[in-house]
């Protein structure tokens, strides 16, 4: 015997409004304002520009984006962008704020190598589950995590080029982002799928 379908209006979080281009958007901008400076288009020194983008925008913005997430019943946007929202954060703390002078160069590298890789596994099992949401979601963590075990395997091999290569993955990755972000805003506003997102696995 099937069961009746709920009514739209008794679905929780159906009146919220889909916060996935939100958190994508957040996270894209953020991204390749970051990768603009590991691929050495800017230099170094200009990094800290990156940080209120890093608190403000892919921090705040797209925990917030993840909240909503969970309001709409969605586990994997809410894990997703809450996530990488903390992770934007502690990036924002980590290099602006924490000290770590008193450690070798290579045992710095080092450190932030472990920070990456362990963000690359993270990311690696979040692509498994993006294997059932879209192709252009699938996209960005497939380049996601290409660029974390990238920009790690830079740092433990103190590599300026590898490290300039985990930026242009970064690049790459903040665009396909964008574009999941645009698919779903011009979604709602155009009434239909103006941009094609490609099928669920």
């Amino acid at each position: 015997m099937s069961e009746t379908p709920m009514p739209a209006d008794r679905i929780p979080g159906a009146h919220i409004a889909d916060p996935a281009p939100l958190g994508l958007g957040a996270f894209a901008l953020t991204t390749f304002m970051l990768s603009v400076v590991n691929a050495g288009w800017l230099p170094s020194t200009v990094e800290p520009v990156v940080f209120g983008l890093a608190l403000a925008y892919g921090g705040i913005a797209q925990f917030g984006a993840g909240i909503w997430e969970f309001a709409k019943g969605n586990t994997f946007g809410a894990t997703a962008f809450c996530s990488f929202g903390a992770f934007w954060v502690s990036f924002w703390w980590l290099t602006g704020h924490t000290d770590l002078s008193g450690a070798s160069a290579d045992d710095a590298a080092h450190g932030v190598g472990w920070y990456l890789l362990i963000w690359g596994i993270f990311t690696l099992y979040m692509t498994v589950a993006a294997l059932r949401v879209s192709g252009a979601v699938l996209a960005v963590f497939v380049l996601l995590t290409l660029t974390f075990f990238v920009l790690a395997w830079g740092e433990f091999a103190t590599s300026t080029g590898i490290h300039k290569f985990g930026g242009y993955l970064g690049l790459l990755t903040a665009v396909a982002a964008w574009y999941a972000s645009f698919a779903g805003v011009t979604a709602f506003t155009w009434k239909r799928q103006l941009a094609p997102v490609g099928p669920r696995g």
